[in-house]
């Protein structure tokens, strides 16, 4: 991920520097213990500031207003106690190329600083630190104990230190190509980390600078010809030209951003814009991958549980399979006293049916009137075990059927691609949280319901909706769907719930019903199966039991079809007129 550099936390203050300053401080919110926002409304406008000290994306820009969520950190609680009604009126760096930024409170634009926010945009050892006008620490996003830091603590009531100065050589317009040359070119080695001798140039605007110059980024100093160092040096120069000036060009990269315009593949129209969507994407990338793989972990070791539980009920079972047996052979040895003999540990008696015999097991302490009683009571235990267990093993079973449709709807969500995909995964989540699978976490939002259905287009136009999780399968199936729909779904196999949306007396064609059905095969546990087959009815002849899990469905009056995942895999992979 490509972090904050000098420049871009340039970039994004000057722009808040010429539109957004003074302004009144309306709301402040912390979205998560690494996010924080700042709700500002100037005379003609209103946003949202982001601030945010995260290890990988620590960064400041305005961005999209936080979720519609309770709020119980401490840290903003502190702020809305101190700075909330007051106003921001300066944004101003702590010294010459340092990524500290001074926002400064008062009550009024022309009344002198009471408060100031410091935001130390510096990778991993970013924060957040409210002090007084007289520079005391009052409140730390994240505190450094002495233990943690002998060179800078951060912690409550402690007078508030900038960071250790830098030492590298400042870079300066007024420098000569010969003497900047000289002291790039002092030890050789590749031109990209050699121009990070200076301060405040990161290794991606180094490595772009580079680029744009014409060199590879791992070319040697003493590799570069005259006319490379006279476009690298020009380069320099325009970059430290829109350090002084405030003049910017930001756009997107194959691979990140740039405030520069190098290496451009696609402008912007702010900073702002770049920075909000680039770490929002990244980050929920990352939280994406991790909840995915916790939520197949859950699941996963629930289900091999039950597995268990299932597969010792039904051992159980067939051993009460022969309680009836038990019971044919104490009336068999009841109607044949006179045979037995005291001390016999077997004996072989004609069978009521036919000329077979059947051999019986005796207690040889026991007469034979003892051997038949126990013989009964093995059945009754038997077939009250049997009687006990059928519904035991049918509520596993169905909870075994439930925790399969997650798993699909899980196995569905492969990879991030925008911001339903990771709701998607957290409805999943609030669902497994509800049915309690899952610890109620201290700090949950609930999903505002934005995700939409997956949504497909058949030949004749028709609109095929299908679920992303359960919610979304109740939700189609429950609220949207209509008489004149119909509704599809593999036939026992877990999957999704998908709804062909039909005009008032329309009927769907057969080539219709068999694209459809290529769609509900691939979205279900047999995508990789050659033919599923899957079911087509009505929604009024689609049920919900009662007390059934989310997504658990009986229906009737259905009609069968077969679907070819790999059919519904291609089409998609089809590009788009």
């Amino acid at each position: 991920m490509q972090p904050v550099d000098f420049t871009t936390l340039c970039a994004a203050c000057c722009d808040l520097r010429s539109h957004w300053l003074p302004a009144r401080l309306e709301q402040i919110y912390q979205r998560d213990r690494y996010t924080l926002y700042l709700a500002l409304r100037t005379l003609d406008q209103r946003g949202w500031l982001t601030i945010s000290w995260h290890p990988q994306a620590a960064r400041l820009c305005l961005g999209t207003p936080p979720p519609k969520a309770a709020d119980t950190f401490t840290f903003s609680e502190q702020l809305r106690h101190q700075l909330k009604g007051l106003a921001l009126v300066a944004l101003k760096p702590s010294g010459p190329w340092e990524r500290v930024i001074d926002l400064q409170f008062a009550r009024r634009p022309q009344d002198p600083v009471s408060w100031h926010l410091y935001v130390e945009v510096m990778n991993k050892y970013s924060n957040v630190i409210l002090t007084t006008a007289e520079q005391k620490i009052v409140t730390v996003a994240h505190q450094v104990s002495e233990k943690q830091s002998r060179v800078r603590p951060l912690q409550t009531g402690q007078p508030y230190s900038l960071p250790p100065a830098l030492t590298d050589p400042v870079p300066s317009l007024e420098e000569s190509q010969a003497h900047w040359q000289e002291r790039v070119a002092l030890v050789p080695g590749p031109v990209a980390r050699n121009l990070r001798t200076y301060r405040g140039l990161s290794p991606a605007l180094a490595r772009s600078m580079v680029a744009t110059a014409g060199p590879s980024a791992d070319q040697n100093t003493d590799q570069l010809t005259p006319d490379q160092w006279q476009q690298l040096f020009a380069l320099w120069q325009d970059w430290l030209r829109a350090l002084k000036q405030g003049t910017f060009t930001p756009g997107w990269q194959t691979e990140g951003y740039t405030v520069m315009g190098w290496q451009m593949t696609q402008p912007a129209p702010s900073i702002h814009q770049v920075l909000d969507q680039y770490y929002t994407q990244q980050l929920n990338q990352q939280v994406f991958k991790q909840l995915r793989h916790q939520l197949q972990q859950k699941v996963s070791s629930v289900a091999k549980k039950l597995q268990i539980k299932a597969n010792s009920f039904h051992t159980q079972l067939q051993a009460a399979e022969t309680a009836d047996e038990h019971r044919q052979q104490a009336d068999l040895l009841m109607a044949n006293l006179q045979s037995w003999e005291i001390g016999m540990q077997s004996i072989t008696l004609p069978d009521f049916e036919g000329d077979t015999s059947r051999t019986i097991s005796l207690n040889p302490e026991q007469n034979a009137v003892q051997n038949a009683q126990a013989l009964y009571k093995r059945h009754q235990k038997l077939k009250r075990s049997r009687d006990r267990l059928e519904p035991l093993l049918a509520e596993v079973e169905l909870e075994l059927q439930y925790l399969h449709q997650v798993e699909v709807a899980i196995e569905q969500t492969e990879t991030y691609k925008n911001e339903a995909d990771l709701e998607t995964l957290e409805e999943i989540r609030i669902e497994l949280i509800e049915q309690g699978y899952w610890p109620t976490p201290d700090h949950v939002a609930k999903p505002q319901a934005k995700t939409d259905f997956i949504r497909h287009q058949s030949p004749d136009g028709w609109e095929l909706l299908v679920g992303r999780n359960n919610r979304q399968n109740d939700q189609l199936t429950f609220s949207v769907a209509t008489g004149y729909d119909l509704w599809f779904h593999t036939q026992e196999i877990p999957g999704s719930h998908a709804l062909l949306r039909l005009d008032a007396g329309a009927v769907a064609s057969e080539t219709d019903i068999e694209w459809a059905a290529h769609f509900v095969a691939y979205y279900s546990r047999a995508r990789q199966s050659h033919q599923v087959p899957v079911v087509y009815t009505s929604p009024k002849h689609v049920y919900k039991p009662k007390g059934a899990q989310p997504g658990m469905v009986i229906y009737k009056h259905e009609q069968v079809t077969w679907g070819q995942p790999q059919l519904a895999k291609a089409k998609m992979q089809q590009p788009k007129a």
